[in-house]
């Protein structure tokens, strides 16, 4: 399916996003093994040159358009004042946002990885960048600064637990986890490695 080109030629940053939501389409629908340079230009309206001077191969294309579609409708980043309900808020809206993605992304990158040798950290990495700050470090940062966490504490693994278990629990059943089992990450798990009680 062609995207509208809303009557104008599109350029730059318009026509690369135009190519990599249509080149996610054609990942999500027709999988990994069926993706290719042609369908993608066919989608998006555009030529195999205009794709060839941004991306040198399938292998570019494809990792840049699991960056993109990882990273579109990011959910907002929670600030309600305490680390325990931007915790619960953060993994509530990325329950709802992202859970259906989870099987999709799982065979996807497993087709991926064995194609590629490039794995879901390495790409996490790529899409962050050196040094970069997610969401959860933002939330976590916050913490220090009001106080309501020792910095010290807040290790590379106990930064990750939550999510971490998050993700687990997605992919063992493929659904999204319950409100009880996202409670029980953040209050049984990540809450005494900071060293906060459930209730703050």
């Amino acid at each position: 399916m062609n995207l509208p080109t809303s009557g104008r030629r599109r350029r730059g940053e318009d026509l690369e996003i135009a190519i990599l939501a249509a080149a996610w389409d054609q990942l999500v629908q027709r999988g990994y093994g069926n993706f290719t340079i042609d369908a993608v230009a066919e989608a998006a309206g555009t030529s195999r040159s205009v794709l060839y001077r941004r991306w040198t191969d399938r292998e570019a294309l494809i990792t840049a358009t699991l960056n993109y579609g990882l990273q579109r409708d990011r959910p907002p980043i929670p600030d309600t004042g305490t680390l325990r309900s931007d915790m619960l808020e953060l993994l509530r809206l990325a329950n709802a946002s992202r859970a259906q993605l989870v099987p999709l992304v799982s065979v996807l990158m497993g087709a991926y990885f064995s194609e590629t040798g490039i794995s879901f950290a390495d790409l996490r990495r790529q899409m962050i960048g050196e040094g970069g700050l997610t969401g959860l470090d933002e939330i976590l940062d916050r913490a220090v600064a009001r106080g309501e966490v020792d910095a010290a504490r807040l290790t590379g693994r106990v930064r990750t637990v939550a999510f971490d278990l998050f993700r687990h629990d997605l992919l063992m059943t493929f659904k999204p986890l319950s409100g009880e089992d996202i409670e029980a990450i953040v209050d049984e798990v990540f809450l005494p490695l900071v060293g906060l009680a459930p209730s703050t």
